[in-house]
């Protein structure tokens, strides 16, 4: 009987290659597919980088795709640390010298893309283009129950608490391979599931200032759902007002999980960005 990872390894209709690194003393697992041009895609909280098993097939026909579980997430290590920007920064770095990759396009989801914006105010000559999407730092009001959902679901995992979230990241329940959501609450079940949540206390998707954003001059798309209830679409409107080269694409009948509800539109998007062709917005 499958996994509920292997399931959706297998759901990316690639080949995709699972493999492990240390990075400093944190093991840390991670999927890549394709080849070429090197593009390092960043999950949110949650289940790790099986998340992106919408786009990691679309995107390994064009590029080589590198898929970490971030630390506290996935399969990868969950220590007992700050979990805020500075911590899956250094790790990222990291991450990249032990696999050899000296500049990427990096693609952010969320969480992910808190820590991609951090990751290229540090070091902007190791990012080429940028891909925010549903991206957080951007801003600090979210919906109170959907506070709620996120808190019950991380401290209280179970399949009603994942049915009762994800009405706040998706547009249609249904649009998400169900062993997504399965999968999310083994890996806060395991040893350290919590920890990211817990002792990371959403310090990495607190807000950068609006001077940080406008230091980014990184070719960068933002994406973001229209019916994004978790971060609302006003965040990245606000956040592209501010950044010089930055252009937002949004997607209809989308929630938090773009790549989800449209994974066509979506990976569409993505690879003609990254591959210098028009995005139509």
């Amino acid at each position: 009987m499958k996994t509920y990872r292997e399931a959706l390894i297998e759901n990316t209709k690639v080949p995709v290659t699972q493999a492990n690194v240390l990075v400093d003393s944190i093991n840390t697992a991670y999927l890549s597919a394709g080849s070429g041009y090197p593009v390092v895609i960043l999950h949110g909280g949650g289940a790790g980088a099986v998340t992106w098993y919408p786009s990691i097939g679309p995107m390994s026909k064009h590029f080589h795709v590198v898929a970490p579980d971030i630390v506290g997430y996935g399969e990868s290590d969950k220590p007992d640390a700050a979990y805020d920007k500075t911590y899956f920064v250094a790790w990222l770095k990291q991450f990249l010298e032990e696999l050899g990759i000296s500049k990427a396009h990096i693609v952010g989801l969320s969480q992910g893309g808190a820590i991609a914006l951090q990751f290229t105010l540090d070091y902007p000559d190791k990012v080429d283009k940028l891909v925010l999407v549903d991206s957080g730092a951007m801003g600090a009001k979210s919906p109170l129950l959907s506070i709620i959902g996120m808190a019950w679901l991380n401290i209280f995992p179970s399949a009603l608490a994942n049915r009762f979230f994800s009405r706040y990241l998706l547009f249609k329940r249904e649009n998400r391979d169900p062993n997504h959501g399965l999968y999310s609450i083994e890996v806060l079940k395991s040893k350290g599931g919590k920890n990211a949540f817990m002792q990371g206390r959403g310090l990495a998707v607190s807000p950068l200032p609006e001077a940080a954003l406008r230091k980014i001059s990184n070719k960068t798309l933002v994406i973001w759902g229209e019916n994004d209830r978790l971060f609302p679409v006003e965040y990245g409107v606000n956040a592209v007002a501010m950044m010089p080269n930055a252009t937002l694409f949004k997607i209809k009948e989308a929630g938090h999980l773009p790549l989800m509800d449209q994974p066509e539109i979506f990976n569409k998007a993505v690879v003609n960005f990254l591959n210098d062709m028009e995005v139509i917005c």
